[in-house]
């Protein structure tokens, strides 16, 4: 569902247009429209005083990418539970400031045949642009974690071959469309998406003759990666059975380039046994529907999508009666994901793991700009901290997406800190904040004359008042420099930026 601009919003929008000129200073017009459509840093900000993390920044923290300033105060009075339902409901969110950003990525939208006609890496750029706009200004929160998720998931390599060129399509269709629906077809979808019948050679799986063995690659990844788990119990044997039931999907040349279709001749018709259970002979392209049925009523499936999840939004060692709860909600949904997830975020297990999971470098960036009310069109230059932070959208090789684990990302704290301190003195081109702004909106119109200043500032950033401890070295480097100054105030909020509070969600 579009959002709509109301006939207000355009007058607004077409009286900034009309000045365009006099504007030519400003680097982002469509930040000066959304701070004018109410998308800005409002007047006023209340801050938190409590000694642990506020349950709202918590939960938007977790369930999205950290409170845009003004949503602390927007949810306290809308009610989490509002909150949280409506976030299930994305296409009744008005989105329209992000529309206006997002909607300039011409080829995200195209069909897979006219994206070819781009070079790969104006392709690349508008993907990772994208994705990153969507997660910094979307108020959609929920479903660009969960596009997150499953872009990881049913990770897609778009360095490999033909999928850089596909992978827009792949994000539209497949991804997006059933990232908060049912999750066999998400993995029904994925299965004869043509970005992955390339990915994972899906493509080239063909019928041998009596004694020919099937491209099992993109088999076995659906029984390991996507649906049972590596310890889910299946067999050599069912991967074989699982390749056998794939044979025969090809991509289109020509008019139809870059899309799927079912080649009979090139399918193996016989009678197939996976997991136990028997796919008849003479099902020809219905075989995959009869698979990912069988691979995602599994038991081991519930199991395994559980943990996922619940390690995403609670814990990296999962509670396991949580756990348990989210696959009986799995079971006796069919596959929802909307019921796990209400499982999940209303429980007391959420509740309390506030503060215990390091942010990943794509959640960290995401979380600086939102937190700041950054103005970006995700240039080149905010896209390379990504790069330096090993975590560019899309850009994992192999087929089991970018760690979950805090382990594999903590080489990446000084980049962190450099971003930190870079956004904050607005040397990162094509990303600007206003710290004079933030500054006022939470009462310290004079930084410097305020005694508690820094204490204000980590609890905003913190959604909690610093410890002892925090304060003290807050303090100490305060003391060292001239907070009413632009560079000691853009020090001072970088070091809060990249402290452990904030790294951690």
């Amino acid at each position: 569902m579009k959002s709509k601009i109301t006939r207000r919003d355009f007058l607004a929008i077409s009286g900034l247009l009309g000045c365009a000129l006099p504007l030519a200073g400003c680097s982002n017009l469509n930040g000066v429209v959304a701070d004018r459509l109410g998308g800005g840093i409002p007047e006023k900000l209340t801050v938190t005083d409590g000694p642990e993390i506020d349950p709202v920044f918590h939960l938007l923290s977790r369930a999205g990418f950290g409170p845009w300033p003004g949503d602390v105060e927007r949810i306290k009075t809308q009610g989490t539970k509002a909150w949280i339902e409506e976030q299930l409901e994305p296409e009744k969110l008005d989105d329209k400031l992000c529309d206006l950003r997002a909607r300039r990525f011409e080829s995200i939208f195209l069909d897979p045949g006219m994206c070819y006609e781009f070079k790969r890496e104006a392709l690349r750029k508008d993907l990772c642009r994208y994705h990153l706009l969507r997660s910094v200004y979307s108020k959609r929160q929920l479903l660009e974690s969960m596009v997150e998720f499953f872009s990881d998931h049913f990770n897609i390599y778009i360095e490999k071959g033909d999928c850089i060129y596909l992978k827009a399509t792949d994000d539209r269709s497949v991804i997006r469309k059933n990232a908060l629906g049912r999750f066999r077809d998400l993995v029904l979808s994925s299965a004869t998406s043509p970005a992955m019948l390339v990915y994972l050679d899906g493509k080239e799986n063909k019928k041998e003759g009596p004694h020919g063995i099937p491209n099992e690659n993109y088999a076995r990844e659906l029984l390991e990666l996507h649906t049972l788990g590596v310890d889910g119990g299946y067999t050599q044997k069912d991967v074989y059975e699982a390749a056998r039931c794939l044979t025969g999907w090809r991509l289109h040349s020509g008019s139809k380039r870059g899309t799927a279709y079912f080649d009979a001749a090139l399918h193996d018709d016989g009678e197939k046994i996976v997991l136990g259970k028997k796919v008849p002979a003479g099902g020809g392209e219905k075989d995959v529907q009869v698979l990912v049925d069988i691979a995602c009523n599994h038991p081991s499936t519930a199991k395994y999508i559980a943990r996922k999840l619940v390690t995403h939004f609670v814990a990296e060692e999962p509670p396991q009666a949580l756990t348990r709860r989210v696959a009986k909600r799995f079971t006796e949904s069919g596959g929802q994901i909307k019921p796990m997830l209400r499982e999940i975020l209303y429980s007391s297990e959420f509740k309390t793991s506030a503060g215990s999971k390091l942010k990943r470098p794509f959640q960290y960036v995401v979380s600086c700009l939102r937190a700041t009310g950054a103005d970006t069109m995700a240039g080149d230059p905010v896209l390379e901290y990504l790069t330096r932070m090993g975590h560019g959208p899309f850009q994992y090789p192999t087929p089991d997406g970018y760690p979950i684990e805090a382990n594999p990302w903590l080489g990446t704290l000084l980049w962190r800190w450099n971003f930190a301190f870079a956004l904050c003195s607005n040397t990162v081109e094509s990303a600007n904040v206003s710290l004079d702004s933030l500054c006022t909106a939470v009462g310290l119109e004079s930084l410097g004359k305020v005694k508690n200043a820094p204490d204000i500032l980590f609890a905003y950033f913190a959604g909690r008042r610093p410890t002892q401890k925090e304060s003290i070295s807050l303090k100490q480097y305060a003391a060292q420099r001239d907070l009413n100054d632009e560079n000691g105030r853009a020090e001072l909020i970088g070091l809060i930026l990249s402290s452990p509070a904030f790294q951690k969600v």
